[in-house]
C-alpha cells in the first residue's frame, strides 16, 4: 500500500484518523486494567490502515503534533464508556518528547473531554532517549507532575540504560512483542523476558507484556512474574463502538489449578523484589539444620549456606563460582553418576554417602544425601539443588545400641540407594557402612571380592557371570541377588553401576549403588504363587472332569452292552 504525504495532510483536514482500543489485563486474574489507544485511518479507497502506513510520513513533515491532538481527543472522548478505575495509554514519538509543547497539548486535551490525568499512561520509546536526554526528561517531568504515569515501551529492542529508567520515574516497562513471541521456543528470548521482569521488580516498576498471543505464554509470564499483558489472547484493537462488549466479557484467567503470583504463598516469593527474594532464601538456607547448596549445569556452587560451609571446612565464599571436582575431587567421583541423572531430570533422594576419615583422629562421616533437579519456566533443568544430613552421630548410637543389645533383632533397614566403589578389577574398593552392617562379613571382608562370600549359592555364579560380563566390555552392570542378613534369612538386593573410562579407552573405575528390592521379589514371588496355584487348580479339575468323562463313557459302554444282551436272551 503506497500512502503519500497529501493523503496524510487530507486524512487530517477530513478527520479520518480515529481512535482503536486495546485490552490490557492483569495476567493472574484477566481482570481488565485499561485500554491501550492505537490510531487507525479510515482510508476511502484502502479501508481501515494501520498506523506503519503513515506515522513515519507525519513524523518526517512536521504533522505529528496534529494527528496526535485527534487520536488523543477522540480517545479522551469515548472514555465516558470506562468504569472510572480503567486507564488509557497513550503513545508519543520520539520528535514530540523533544516539544516543551507537548505536556501543555495533553493538559488542554484532557481538560476539555474531562478525562482524568490520574487515568493516563504516555508510554515513550526508548529511541526517544536519544535525540536530546536532558529535553526529554523535562517534558516526561511536566507529564509526571501533571498527575499521567509513565511507561517505557518496546523495552529491549533500543539501548537505554538504567540511567535513564531511573532519571525519567518511569512507573511501567513494557516488554516488546518479539520477545513474548519466541519465548516459548527461544530460550534467548525467554530468558530476556526474565531479565526485563526481574529489572522492572528490583525498580518498583509494572512490567506489561506485549503480544501475548497464547495460553502457553500467558503462562510462561505468569510464573516470571509479569503482571500486565495485552495481545490477541486477550482482545485485537477495536473501535470505541465494541468497548462495552469487552468490559462485560468474562476475564480470560490462567488455567484451574494454576499457582500464580499472588496467590496463597507468592506474596512471600514471586512477587517479592528480588533483593528481598535472596535475603528470604538465604534465612531459610542457614536456618536450615542441613548442608544445602545450589550447583548450576557444570556443577558449579552458586549457593549454599552456612551449615555446609562448616560441614566441608571450607568457608562459604571459597565455594562459590567453584566445581565441586575442584573443591573436593574423591568425592566428586562419589556423587558424580547421582549429579548426572539429576541433569536429566531425576529427583534423587535418600543416598548414603561414606567419607573415610582423611586426618587423624578424625572419624569416618556418614551423610544422606538428596539431589533434587531446578526446572525453569519451559521445563528445562538449569542446575541441582543438593540436601546433606550428617547422621554419623546417629549411625555410631545405632551401632552402639546393636553391639549391646543382640537378643533384640534389629529390623533391616537400607535407604533405596547405597554407594560403592569398584575398580577396574571387581575389587570394592568403598562401600557404605550401612552394607557393612546388613552382613554377618564385617568391614574387612567386604572389600575387594570378599562382597561376594554374602551372596546366596544359588545366586553366585549369575552374579560372577554377570560382573564379568561388565569388566570384560564395559556395559552397565544391573543385577539382582539374595545376600545373608545379620539374624540370618535372606534378602533380595539389585546393583546397578557404571564405569568410568580414561582417555585410552581403559576402565579406571566403577560406580554404583545397591537398593533393596526384597519386598518387590516377595510380591511378584506371592503372585507368581497365586497364578501357579491357581493353574494347578485348573489342571486338576480339568484332569477330574477328564477321568469323569471316561467314567461316563465306560459306564455308558457297559450299559449299551447290557441292553443288547438282554435283547439277544429276549
Amino acid at each position: 500500500m503506497l500512502i503519500e504525504l497529501p493523503d496524510v495532510r487530507l486524512a487530517l483536514e477530513k478527520d479520518q484518523l480515529v481512535p482503536f482500543f486495546q485490552p490490557v489485563v492483569e495476567l493472574r486474574t484477566g481482570r481488565l486494567r485499561g485500554f491501550e489507544v492505537l490510531a487507525r485511518w479510515h482510508h476511502p479507497e484502502h479501508g481501515l490502515t494501520l498506523p506503519s502506513n503513515f506515522i513515519a510520513l507525519a513524523e518526517a513533515n512536521g504533522l505529528i503534533g496534529e494527528l496526535t491532538h485527534q487520536i488523543f481527543r477522540k480517545a479522551f472522548l469515548a472514555a465516558h464508556l470506562l468504569p472510572d478505575d480503567l486507564t488509557l495509554a497513550v503513545n508519543v514519538s520520539p520528535i514530540q518528547m523533544q516539544d516543551e509543547n507537548l505536556p501543555a497539548q495533553i493538559l488542554r486535551d484532557t481538560e476539555e473531554t474531562r478525562f482524568p490525568l490520574s487515568r493516563l499512561v504516555v508510554e515513550i520509546t526508548e529511541s526517544a532517549l536519544h535525540r536530546d536526554l536532558k529535553q526529554a526528561q523535562t517534558v516526561a517531568a511536566d507529564l509526571k507532575t501533571m498527575g499521567c504515569r509513565l511507561a517505557l515501551d518496546d523495552f529491549g529492542t533500543g539501548y537505554s540504560s538504567l540511567r535513564h529508567l531511573q532519571s525519567m520515574h518511569f512507573d511501567e516497562i513494557k516488554i516488546d512483542q518479539s520477545f513474548v513471541r519466541e519465548m516459548t521456543t527461544d530460550r534467548n528470548c525467554r530468558k530476556i523476558v526474565a531479565a526485563i521482569v526481574g529489572l522492572g521488580q528490583s525498580l518498583g516498576l509494572e512490567t506489561v507484556a506485549e503480544g501475548v498471543e497464547t495460553e502457553e505464554q500467558a503462562d510462561m509470564l505468569i510464573w516470571l512474574g509479569c503482571e500486565l499483558a495485552q495481545g490477541w489472547r486477550y482482545g485485537k484493537a477495536e473501535a470505541a463502538e465494541a468497548i462495552p462488549r469487552t468490559i462485560t466479557a468474562p476475564p480470560i484467567t490462567p488455567l484451574p489449578g494454576l499457582t500464580t503470583p499472588g496467590n496463597d504463598w507468592a506474596s512471600s516469593s514471586l512477587e517479592a523484589l528480588p533483593t528481598l527474594r535472596l535475603a528470604q532464601l538465604q534465612a531459610v538456607y542457614d536456618g536450615a539444620p542441613v548442608g544445602l547448596c545450589f550447583l548450576d549445569r557444570n556443577f558449579r556452587y552458586v549457593n549454599l549456606n552456612r551449615r555446609l560451609a562448616e560441614m566441608n571446612g571450607i568457608d562459604l565464599k571459597s565455594h562459590l563460582g567453584r566445581t565441586v571436582r575442584e573443591m573436593f575431587p574423591e568425592w566428586f567421583l562419589l556423587s558424580e553418576p547421582y549429579l548426572r541423572r539429576a541433569l536429566q531430570g531425576e529427583a534423587i533422594s535418600g543416598v548414603e554417602v561414606h567419607i573415610p576419615n582423611l586426618m587423624p583422629g578424625e572419624i569416618n562421616r556418614e551423610l544422606i544425601a538428596s539431589y533434587q533437579p531446578a526446572w525453569d519456566e519451559a521445563d528445562e533443568v538449569i542446575g541441582i539443588s543438593v540436601s546433606l544430613l550428617d547422621v554419623t552421630e546417629h549411625r555410631r548410637v545405632d551401632e552402639a545400641r546393636h553391639r549391646g543389645a543382640t537378643s533384640q533383632a534389629p529390623s533391616f533397614e537400607v535407604n533405596p540407594e547405597v554407594p560403592w566403589v569398584m575398580d577396574s578389577e571387581g575389587n570394592d574398593l568403598q562401600v557404605s557402612s550401612r552394607w557393612v552392617q546388613t552382613t554377618p562379613l564385617g568391614k574387612d571382608r567386604t572389600r575387594n571380592l570378599h562382597w561376594l562370600e554374602a551372596l546366596n549359592t544359588l545366586d553366585l555364579e549369575p552374579t560372577i557371570r554377570a560382573m564379568k560380563h561388565a569388566l570384560q566390555t564395559g556395559k552397565p552392570i544391573d543385577v539382582e541377588y539374595r545376600i545373608e542378613g545379620v539374624e540370618g534369612g535372606w534378602r533380595w538386593m539389585r546393583s546397578r553401576g557404571t564405569a568410568r573410562f580414561a582417555d585410552n579407552g581403559e576402565i579406571t573405575r566403577w560406580y554404583g549403588s545397591v537398593e533393596d528390592i526384597n519386598d518387590r521379589k516377595l510380591q511378584e514371588q506371592a503372585a507368581n504363587e497365586a497364578s501357579s496355584q491357581s493353574a494347578t487348580e485348573d489342571h486338576e479339575t480339568l484332569a477330574k472332569g477328564i477321568l469323569l468323562g471316561q467314567t461316563l463313557q465306560s459306564l455308558s459302554e457297559v450299559v449299551g452292552e447290557d441292553e443288547s444282551a438282554a435283547q439277544e436272551i429276549a
